[in-house]
C-alpha cells in the first residue's frame, strides 16, 4: 500500500481511502439494510492489507454504526476516521454539535480525527459563516473532539477558491475523475488547494461506477487495443494516482472482490505512474464518453428519498444506458416493466415540488431530466 502525508496533521494516510457509503446491503424481512457480517470481514481484510483511511457521513444511512462496529477491539490510533457534519440540515452551532454527538456514538469513539463541513457550495458556505461553524470547528478542536477540520465541496470552482482562503483549513475534498477536469472545484481546484498545502482527497473517482461498469462499446474497443490490458476501474484509478497532489482516493466499494481489485491496483502504482501514451488513451476515452453521457448523475442518493417514490438515480442509469446499443433492450425492459410498471419509480411520478433539486451535487436539473428520460425511455 501506498502512504501520502496528510498535509501538516503530521498523519500518514493511504493512498486508498476506504468510502463507506456503499456498504454491502442485504433484506431482512423485506427491508435493505446493512450486511454487518460482510462489511465487518471487509473492513478488516482493508486493515489486513495496510488500509487506514475510513470516510463516512452522518447522512450515510446505517454507515457510522456499520464502521464502529466493524472497528470494535482495533487500535483507535492506528485508523484515520473521517465524518462530515450535514450543514443543510443545521440552523446553528447546537445542531452542529447534536450531529458531531450522534456521529462519535455511531462510531463509538471519543473523537474524529477529521470531520468535514459536509458538501459546500456557495450558499451553504454562507449559512456556515451565519451560524458559526468556523467557531465550532475552532471550539471542537480545543476540545479534542475533533482532531483536524475540513470541507467537502460540490459546487463552483470560485466558491471553492474562496472557501479554502477563508478559513485554516487541514484538508480539503473534492469530486474529481478523467471526466470532471473542469466540473466543480476540477483539477485547476486541486492544484489551488495543493499550492496552499492542503491535502486533497478525492471522491467519485468512478463517477458512481458508471467508469468501472457496464463499458460503453467504443471505450471498451480503445482499451482492447491498447498494449497493456486494464479494467475500467484500473484506468480510472491510474490516472489520479499519478497526481502526487492528490492525496487519497476514496473508492466506495460493495463487495470483497471489489476490495481486493482495488487494494492491488493501489498496491502497484504511485505518482507518475502513467506513460504519454497512457495519457493520450485516456484522452480517447474522454472523447467517447462525451459523445454518449445524457445526465451527469453520479448515483451518490443525495436526491433520494423522494417522497413520491421515483427512483431518481435508477431513472437516470437508464437513460444513459439507453445510448449504447449493447444495453438498449433490457433498458427498456428494466424501465417499462420494473421502474415504470411494478415499482412506480419512474419519471412519470415526479410531481415537481423540487425538494431533490437543491441536494444534488452535480447541479442537474432534475425535474426537467426527469420528463426528458422518461418520455425517451418510453418512446424508444
Amino acid at each position: 500500500m501506498q502512504y501520502m502525508d496528510y498535509g501538516q496533521t503530521g498523519l500518514r494516510v493511504s493512498r486508498f481511502g476506504f468510502g463507506c457509503m456503499r456498504f454491502p446491503k442485504i433484506r431482512v424481512m423485506g427491508k435493505e439494510q446493512i450486511d454487518q457480517d460482510e462489511t465487518t470481514r471487509m473492513v478488516r481484510y482493508a486493515l489486513d492489507h495496510g488500509v487506514n483511511y475510513f470516510d463516512t457521513a452522518h447522512v450515510y444511512e446505517g454507515s457510522e454504526v456499520a464502521l464502529g462496529t466493524a472497528l470494535e477491539g482495533i487500535d483507535r490510533e492506528s485508523v484515520v476516521i473521517v465524518g462530515k457534519n450535514p450543514v443543510w440540515d443545521a440552523n446553528n452551532r447546537e445542531d452542529l454539535e447534536r450531529f458531531l454527538d450522534e456521529e462519535l456514538a455511531r462510531l463509538k469513539t471519543d473523537y474524529l480525527d477529521v470531520q468535514f463541513l459536509h458538501a459546500l457550495n456557495g450558499e451553504r458556505w454562507k449559512k456556515c459563516q451565519e451560524m458559526g461553524a468556523l467557531e465550532y470547528l475552532d471550539d471542537m478542536k480545543k476540545k479534542g473532539r475533533i482532531r483536524h477540520a475540513g470541507f467537502s465541496f460540490h459546487g463552483k470552482l470560485e466558491d471553492f477558491k474562496r472557501i479554502v482562503d477563508s478559513y485554516d483549513w487541514d484538508i480539503v475534498q473534492i469530486q474529481l475523475n478523467f471526466l470532471d477536469v473542469k466540473h466543480q472545484a476540477g483539477l485547476e481546484g486541486m492544484y489551488y488547494a495543493a499550492e496552499k498545502g492542503l491535502p486533497v482527497v478525492v471522491m467519485e473517482p468512478l463517477r458512481g461506477g458508471a467508469l468501472a461498469e457496464k463499458l460503453p462499446s467504443a471505450v471498451s474497443a480503445l482499451y482492447k487495443a491498447f498494449p497493456v490490458q486494464r479494467s475500467g476501474a484500473e484506468w480510472s484509478f491510474r490516472w489520479l494516482i499519478d497526481l502526487p497532489e492528490v492525496t487519497s482516493v476514496l473508492s466506495g466499494v460493495s463487495t470483497m472482490e471489489q476490495l481486493k481489485e482495488n487494494i492491488e491496483i493501489f498496491s502497484k502504482a504511485e505518482p507518475g505512474c502513467m506513460t504519454k501514451d497512457e495519457k493520450e488513451l485516456i484522452d480517447s476515452v474522454v472523447d467517447e464518453y462525451k459523445k454518449m453521457n445524457r445526465v451527469g448523475c453520479t448515483r451518490c442518493g443525495y436526491c433520494m428519498p423522494c417522497p413520491s417514490g421515483v427512483n431518481i438515480p435508477e431513472v437516470f442509469q437508464s437513460y444513459n444506458d439507453s445510448v449504447h446499443e449493447e444495453y438498449l433492450e433490457h433498458t427498456r425492459f428494466n424501465y417499462r416493466e420494473v421502474v415504470v410498471g411494478q415499482d412506480k419509480s419512474g419519471g412519470d411520478q415526479c410531481v415537481e415540488c423540487g425538494l431533490c433539486e437543491p441536494k444534488c451535487p452535480q447541479s442537474i436539473p432534475i425535474i426537467r431530466m426527469l420528463k426528458e428520460a422518461h418520455q425517451a425511455l418510453i418512446n424508444q
